[in-house]
């Protein structure tokens, strides 16, 4: 008998990268999650042409034509209804969420950020890693918590930062190490096999998942 797949939300703002990456690992028909929505802040992001084409349900929200965040939230949390969704995963939406929002969604929304958090949260952070000297650089998805790129670490991956890096070929490594974790990182939510204890992510069953948190890139 089939288990029902978790019905997958994707919140984007642009070319949505990360989202293609996704919605190829969901087209394997073991994956534990189907990619329901994308759902953009900006009726013009190109990754709802992507969506559209791949036969995903698409819903664009101004954010600029609501009178406050809170506004926009609400009917951003009206239509995720609308569609029944049970997880959401940030890819690059760039709009600060609120803590309402983020209440709603409560060990159910998960982001991925380009750095090894807890280092370099916000923006540019492949530039500030370069200015610092650091040898390792990387990128982390992470449980959505209503301070800015906190929150219970699920999975992270390194790239080594290379003496003639410019912020752009460092940006590509550590993108190609995204679209592995991420997928990943999804994969075990839905399956039911991440627990959270305090401020650390621990896998329990599926005996594969230990090493693959391990080794991502695998």
């Amino acid at each position: 008998m089939s288990v029902a797949r978790r019905r997958v939300a994707i919140l984007i703002s642009g070319r949505g990268s990360n989202m293609r990456a996704l919605v190829e690992r969901a087209r394997a028909p073991d994956f534990p999650a189907e990619i329901a929505l994308v759902l953009s802040n900006r009726p013009d992001a190109a990754g709802l042409a992507f969506a559209r084409e791949a036969g995903i349900a698409c819903a664009a929200l101004d954010h600029k034509i609501y009178a406050g965040r809170e506004q926009f939230e609400r009917s951003m949390q009206a239509m995720l209804e609308i569609h029944r969704i049970e997880l959401i995963c940030l890819a690059g939406f760039m709009r600060l969420l609120t803590p309402w929002f983020i209440g709603q969604w409560s060990g159910r929304m998960i982001n991925v950020h380009p750095a090894l958090l807890p280092s370099y949260r916000g923006l540019r952070t492949h530039e500030r890693a370069l200015a610092d000297g650091v040898k390792i650089h990387g990128c982390t998805v992470h449980f959505v918590v209503p301070a800015m790129d906190e929150g219970p670490i699920i999975a992270q991956a390194a790239v080594p930062a290379l003496d003639d890096d410019t912020p752009e070929t460092l940006a590509a490594r550590v993108l190609e190490q995204e679209h592995k974790i991420y997928p990943a990182a999804l994969e075990w939510l839905a399956a039911g096999v991440l627990r959270v204890e305090g401020n650390r992510v621990v896998r329990v069953g599926a005996p594969g998942a230990t090493e693959a948190l391990r080794n991502p890139s695998c």
